[in-house]
């Protein structure tokens, strides 16, 4: 047992927590609160492979900006407390044989599955690695990324006003 097994354990179990209690919690902030814990302890995954950069953008995107949007999508939209009808046991059973089904491709596909050593310099200046990778292979993907997100910000603008327009008619 090592240290760095142990940490790993205490982190992933505090991201299964996380990730439980967003799932069972009733509360929208709790919740969300939920998966803030959980987006933490998987950055603390990261530092644990020596991807700091990753666990720092991480925190910066995921548990900030990420989690901020969601409070603002969730107290800007009206909730109408309307129960769901009940399913079957037969659509719960299709459901479960579903997720088992994916599970095992999943299993089955990471069991199976070879990657090639290659040679690189992992621990040595990732920043300036992924600065290098981004900017010189992957420039165009990472532009398609922007004008991908710039399209989405105009959309929901666009859906938000027509809600307004929408109300003020009322």
């Amino acid at each position: 047992m090592t240290g760095e097994l142990i940490a790993f354990m205490g982190l992933a179990l505090v991201g299964i927590i996380g990730g439980v209690l967003l799932l069972n919690l009733r509360g929208v902030v709790q919740a969300v609160l939920a998966l803030v814990l959980t987006f933490i302890s998987i950055a603390g995954i990261y530092i644990l492979l020596s991807a700091e950069f990753i666990a720092g953008v991480q925190i910066l995107i995921y548990s900030g900006a990420i989690t901020i949007i969601m409070m603002f999508g969730i107290m800007l939209t009206r909730h109408d407390d309307v129960e769901e009808p009940k399913t079957g046991r037969l659509r719960k059973f299709f459901v479960f044989l579903g997720v088992v089904g994916f599970a095992a491709a999943v299993y089955f596909g990471i069991y199976n599955l070879e990657l090639p050593a290659s040679e690189l310099a992992l621990h040595e200046n990732n920043t300036k690695q992924i600065g290098e990778a981004i900017y010189t292979k992957f420039v165009i993907p990472f532009e398609v990324t922007s004008v991908v997100l710039l399209v989405a910000l105009i959309g929901a603008i666009v859906l938000a006003k027509k809600d307004d327009e929408k109300e003020a008619e009322k």
